[in-house]
């Protein structure tokens, strides 16, 4: 039976950094969700479609066909056979990927893509609603945050060193406004679960994370 870790949080957390270490240092899978539903995103942005627009954007989603593919251990993503793991990461995706998450037809068919691969592998999958919606029996879950004000900065640091111009005070409004929508949606809000485990990153390396959480799964 495959060994599951579940890792939930705000945007900006660290999920996928803290998930992608973890995964490699247990040689488990990892499965970034997030990734998948910024492709939807992506999706409707290069289709002009409308992402405010519920009816549109599910109806769209199903000529979106998005896949996770391992290449020497690194995590590809797929969007209608096409590369998009750089593409994807752009602000305005992001954006959008919290937007169109939103739709009950667009998490109907990734959560059971999701599920699917957890069903099969040892994985570590970060997202927002992994431990309360797509893996509820994992073997550990985690609740992994920081203050909107660590979080925003480490964004503001990742923009600047890619020399792209960046305001830090809109950054951190933005992050609010995304913790806002994430948190209060109809659909699979984010929430930590009952028996997930909080860690606060804030003023945490990412070792000292990766090695709470071994810690806390052996």
């Amino acid at each position: 039976m495959s060994k599951q870790i579940a890792i939930d949080g705000p945007a900006g957390a660290g999920k996928s950094t803290i998930a992608k270490k973890l995964a490699s240092d247990l040689s488990f899978v990892y499965v970034d969700t997030g990734a998948m539903y910024r492709s939807i995103g992506l999706y409707m942005l290069k289709n002009g479609i409308d992402i405010h627009d519920k009816d549109a954007v599910e109806s769209a989603s199903k000529n979106a066909d998005v896949e996770l593919k391992y290449i020497d251990g690194t995590q590809h993503v797929l969007l209608n056979r096409d590369d998009v793991s750089t593409e994807i990461r752009e602000e305005q995706v992001g954006k959008a990927a919290s937007t169109v998450s939103q739709y009950p037809e667009v998490r109907k068919n990734l959560t059971a893509l999701q599920k699917k691969l957890a069903e099969t592998e040892n994985v570590v999958m970060d997202g927002r609603d992994i431990g309360t919606c797509v893996l509820p029996n994992a073997d550990l879950k985690i609740y992994l945050t920081a203050s909107a004000e660590v979080r925003g900065k480490r964004r503001f640091d990742e923009l600047e060193a890619k020399g792209e111009k960046a305001d830090l005070p809109t950054i951190i409004e933005d992050i609010k406004k995304r913790d806002e929508a994430d948190m209060t949606r109809e659909i699979s809000p984010l929430k930590k679960a009952d028996d997930a485990v909080l860690v606060d990153s804030s003023d945490m390396t990412i070792d000292e994370v990766v090695s709470k959480i071994k810690s806390l799964y052996v």
